[in-house]
């Protein structure tokens, strides 16, 4: 059960890449979120059910208004649900 305010989001949530990183191991690729969720440097998650979700990083429209190429891996960028616009 995650004690933080506002409380992480549920692993089965929409947004569950907006919980907090409780355990990071960038040297094996991976973090570990609050809400047992953990997500690989290539955007791949594992969820705490076993269930397995592909890569999905997707190109920001800022990142690709800056004439980076298509197709080109782009930072991860996750948004808190109390942050995002």
């Amino acid at each position: 059960m995650c004690n933080h305010q506002p409380q992480c989001p549920a692993p089965d949530a929409p947004d569950h890449e907006a919980a907090r990183t409780v355990a990071m191991h960038p040297e094996q690729g991976w973090s570990l979120l609050c809400n047992g969720v953990v997500l690989f440097d290539d955007s791949g998650e594992l969820l705490p059910n076993g269930r397995a979700i592909a890569p999905h990083t997707i190109v920001p429209r800022k990142i690709a208004r800056r004439g980076i190429a298509p197709g080109t891996i782009a930072p991860r960028v996750t948004l808190h649900p109390l942050v995002a616009a």
